[in-house]
């Protein structure tokens, strides 16, 4: 029977851990990805100048919508995907060295 203050990946407080700092990572991704999407609406809305600038002959708002909106969700998910991996290799090396050091006292 294990001690009741060593961790384990399976107990509640461990899952509860991780869950909070994937929710944090989760709010902060969902930011990022309600910034992008309404960043075009706003800029065309108090900038129609600067958005009605043609670049390679179409306007900077088809152009960022056409080109950079697709690229910056596959980036704001490549990063979530990577930090949530992240988070849980870490979690999981938190508690693998925890119940090293408490095997060996």
């Amino acid at each position: 029977m294990q001690a009741p203050d060593k961790m384990d990946m399976h107990s509640e407080s461990f899952l509860r851990s991780l869950m909070r700092k994937q929710l944090r990572l989760s709010i902060l991704c969902a930011a990022a990805f309600l910034i992008v999407l309404l960043g075009l609406p706003l800029a065309n809305y108090f900038y129609p100048e600067f958005m009605a600038r043609r670049i390679l002959g179409f306007t900077l708002s088809w152009l960022l919508l056409g080109i950079g909106f697709f690229p910056a969700v596959w980036l704001i998910a490549w990063v979530f995907i990577r930090r949530s991996i992240a988070l849980e290799e870490a979690e999981v090396r938190e508690v693998q060295t925890s119940n090293a050091s408490d095997q060996r006292e």
